[in-house]
């Protein structure tokens, strides 16, 4: 019996010896092919606003998400391959590899935290608000119970409108659809980052009937940068460029330069946190 169990477990620390290294060899995979080809695609949402816009002469992607990219990827030592993504597609984006990360108003929560990777250390913080007309009697989340609420498809908005508040909830293609049909009278209300309604309301004519009341976000979550699951190596990567990011007091500045108002409250925390923190 002794060369049997001997061998059973040679076999055994031999099969975890492969199990590591085919691990570390998915986990660094990634990092390699950007570092050998010189250049990191970077899906990025681009919904219109200081968050992200495509300027009409040039064409060129600007705003909070394309200049975060373009900064990861001179972080990371290479060029910028800028990605449009979609809220319903961009998932499949990164898991088919169309793309390599994520900056895509996608914040954290335990259900994508299933499925992909993220770099640990937020760069901003968002929650949901509600855009509806000024007439329409609404200002507050329990308002919505029974009534039609227009969402992106994938919203991690919808759960919580259909369980917590009792809403209808309609998801559509993008958010410019679903505003679209807010405008249109399909919903009462269109539920999506703070980040996105507010600088949409904000001094717009084409908007000057509407608001957004709620005097909380729904969903408040920290945005990260997400990658595969287990790409250990992009993740430890990556989030050394954004911890230096808030060391620096980038991204208050950035913030700034492209028009972001209110400041969001968690920037200068973190870089309190990490300036005094030991490296």
């Amino acid at each position: 019996m002794r060369p049997t169990l001997f061998a059973l477990r040679r076999s055994i620390a031999a099969g975890a010896l492969l199990a590591f290294a085919c691990g570390y060899a998915h986990a660094d995979a990634t990092l390699d092919k950007i570092k050998q080809r010189g250049k990191v695609a970077i899906g990025v949402l681009v919904n219109g606003g200081p968050f992200g816009s495509i300027d009409p002469s040039t064409q060129k992607l600007t705003g909070w998400n394309p200049e975060l990219a373009r900064a990861l990827a001179k972080g990371l030592g290479v060029e910028a391959d800028l990605v449009q993504v979609q809220t319903a597609t961009r998932v499949q984006f990164l898991q088919a590899g169309k793309v390599d990360l994520l900056i895509a108003s996608m914040e954290l929560n335990p259900e994508r935290a299933e499925i992909l990777g993220y770099a640990p250390t937020p760069f901003y913080r968002v929650g949901g608000t509600a855009a509806v007309r000024k007439d329409s009697g609404i200002s507050k989340w329990e308002d919505l119970r029974g009534k039609p609420v227009c969402v992106s498809q994938g919203s991690s908005f919808a759960k919580p409108l259909a369980n917590d508040y009792g809403a209808q909830v309609q998801g559509y293609k993008s958010s410019s659809d679903s505003l679209l049909a807010l405008k249109g009278g399909n919903c009462v209300a269109a539920v999506h980052d703070s980040t996105l309604i507010q600088p949409l309301l904000r001094g717009n004519p084409e908007w000057a009937q509407y608001a957004a009341p709620f005097a909380t976000e729904i969903l408040p979550a920290p945005s990260v940068v997400w990658t595969r699951k287990g790409e250990t190596d992009t993740i430890a990567a990556v989030d050394k460029v954004v911890q230096e990011w808030h060391r620096s007091g980038w991204l208050i500045g950035t913030e700034k330069n492209v028009g972001i108002e209110p400041p969001n409250p968690l920037l200068p925390e973190l870089q309190a946190r990490f300036k005094t923190a030991v490296r």
